[in-house]
């Protein structure tokens, strides 16, 4: 059985990479990592892939990125041209980034077995593109591997038959413990001279945060108030740091003492959030990884894909306008507390194993005949 594993953005990589680690023993399931290129330098690619112990692409796609152009289209159109030199008996995609709807769509149409990794994930926010493309996603595949029992309800509610749906877990945790070793030696804190401090991490990226300027600049007032109490470090995604760039406020974050880092690698990533005082973001997996990891986390979107991290979890959603408040009072209380041990099932660690167990399963079912 040959085996399209997609990734095209940085979550990609974390998710397949400890897929990929079991599936490449495997007698039967032969995998090919299929790089579709939504994220191409490399702090947002090939330093993490490689981190993460993944080998160079199989394939990697080749489409130009112009201004408004179809990137969907492109991203389809290329993936297209590798699926008939290159024809999977199976296309898995994970999450819910634009490279992953272009391969789950291409693969629908042309009749090549669906699998989503990450299924029946959904904020209830359709302004919001990733929760388009879930809902897509998820109307098109054939096999729905979810990683907690609101996806399942998730997707029943959505007409999706029962016997299509597995809950898996969390492969992001297989991860985070995977990692767990190189996280803990990551010298990070001592180069940012940060080691027995508190401070504060800031993650934002959503173009309902960064991409309008009146709401990235109260956001960056708000963190301005914070860091007058507390450390904040803000590793730059490369969006955010264009829009921010644009609208003049590199030099207020600069003037407020906020430390603004280049893209981390998952290693130095990990370090640094796992001995902060308090996470703010705006990422479906910095969620989860604070959750696991016991670190008050404070999520800067009114809806979140993965209400888990909120009633089982550490984390909480937040308001623009209430912000620095908000975090200024958890860092408080924060300093006197000791990180919650995550007990949220299949958070273990096995997510990959289940993974394949199911794999094994889907290809001898009906449905991967069809």
């Amino acid at each position: 059985m040959k085996l399209h594993l997609i990734a095209g953005a940085r979550p990609n990589f974390m998710k397949i990479a400890p897929l990929w680690r079991e599936l490449h023993r495997h007698e039967v399931i032969r995998p090919s990592f299929i790089h579709m290129a939504q994220h191409r330098d490399d702090a947002m690619a090939s330093m993490i892939w490689r981190e993460l112990g993944l080998p160079d692409p199989d394939h990697i796609l080749e489409w130009d990125r112009h201004g408004d152009e179809d990137v969907l289209g492109q991203m389809m159109d290329q993936y297209l041209d590798l699926c008939r030199l290159d024809r999977p008996d199976a296309v898995l995609v994970v999450g819910d980034v634009t490279a992953s709807l272009a391969a789950g769509k291409v693969a629908y149409e042309r009749g090549i077995p669906l699998i989503h990794l990450e299924a029946g994930l959904r904020c209830f926010d359709l302004s919001v593109p990733e929760e388009r493309n879930r809902i897509e996603i998820d109307q098109m595949a054939d096999l729905h591997l979810t990683p907690s029992q609101d996806a399942d309800v998730n997707l029943l509610a959505e007409g999706i038959d029962s016997d299509r749906i597995r809950r898996v877990g969390n492969i992001m945790i297989d991860t985070l413990m995977m990692m767990g070793g190189a996280i803990k030696r990551d010298g990070i804190l001592d180069r940012l001279e940060l080691r027995g401090q508190d401070y504060v991490v800031v993650t934002l990226h959503r173009p309902g945060n960064v991409d309008t300027p009146d709401t990235l600049s109260s956001i960056c007032q708000q963190l301005c108030e914070i860091a007058r109490h507390i450390p904040v470090c803000l590793p730059l995604h490369p969006r955010t740091q264009q829009q921010l760039a644009l609208g003049g406020q590199i030099t207020v974050l600069e003037k407020a003492g906020i430390r603004l880092l280049p893209p981390l690698g998952y290693s130095a990533f990990g370090r640094l959030i796992r001995d902060a005082k308090l996470v703010i973001t705006d990422s479906g997996g910095v969620q989860e990884e604070t959750t696991w990891l016991g670190i008050p986390c404070l999520t800067l979107r009114p809806s979140t894909e993965r209400p888990v991290t909120v009633t089982d979890g550490t984390n909480r959603l937040v308001r623009v306008s209430e912000l620095a408040s908000t975090a200024i009072d958890h860092v408080q209380r924060s300093r006197a507390e000791t990180h919650p041990v995550c007990k949220i099932p299949l958070w273990d660690g096995k997510t990959a194993s289940r993974v394949i167990r199911e794999l094994d399963q889907f290809r001898l079912s009906e449905a991967f005949r069809k």
